[in-house]
């Protein structure tokens, strides 16, 4: 019985996941298809949780929903995107995307009917639940990924990095007449250059 459940639930919250991710790429409306990615980060999630991989859920849910979807959403509200030059764009590299799309899925029917016809024993997956009942789903995760991937882990911080100075130095623009704050200059300033003390006799002021 708890299969059955466990059955139905995955492949109602794998449809829901395909059918957003389709919403997303053909939405006419660029806020329309945010909510579509939030959506299927919600259902992937779901999927983690049924596969035991609650901390892994919880990332997704946290990272992509809280942080990257508002953002995108953010982004899309500010921006004045102009949805007619951007479809005349889809549409000048339709053709090409076309022809990517078909030889990905022949790629992809290639390797599935190669690994049935084949005799080979497909190992099972590894298990997201550690095998020790001590150590939590996080704990397990934390472990394999501060020690067997200490190295790649740091590599894509790296890359994070350079991505994120990169897009700050690419949209910086230098606009004539604003004023900036000069941190040297703040910090060089005596109090003599700031401030200065008026003796204003009665009756004399403004």
């Amino acid at each position: 019985m708890f299969h059955d459940i466990v059955t139905t639930a995955f492949y109602l919250f794998a449809t829901v996941l395909l059918g957003s991710a389709i919403a997303v790429v053909s939405a006419r409306n660029p806020v329309h298809a945010v909510f579509f990615l939030i959506l299927a980060f919600f259902n992937a999630a779901a999927l983690f949780v049924l596969l035991g991989a609650e901390y892994l859920a919880m990332t997704l849910v946290i990272v992509y929903v809280g942080a990257v979807a508002v953002l995108f959403l953010f982004v899309v509200m500010m921006l004045n995107i102009s949805v007619e030059r951007v479809r005349e764009g889809m549409m000048r590299y339709a053709s090409l995307g076309v022809l990517v799309a078909l030889t990905l899925f022949a790629e992809i029917s290639f390797l599935l009917m190669t690994s049935l016809g084949s005799d080979v024993q497909v190992l099972p997956a590894a298990s997201p639940v550690p095998a020790d009942v001590s150590i939590t789903n996080a704990q397990a995760v934390g472990l394999v990924l501060y020690t067997d991937y200490i190295l790649l882990f740091q590599l894509a911080g790296l890359i994070l990095l350079v991505a994120m100075i990169g897009a700050i130095v690419l949209t910086l623009r230098h606009r004539p007449g604003v004023k900036r704050q000069r941190i040297a200059t703040q910090l060089s300033r005596k109090r003599s250059d700031s401030v200065a003390i008026v003796s204003v006799q009665s009756g004399e002021g403004v």
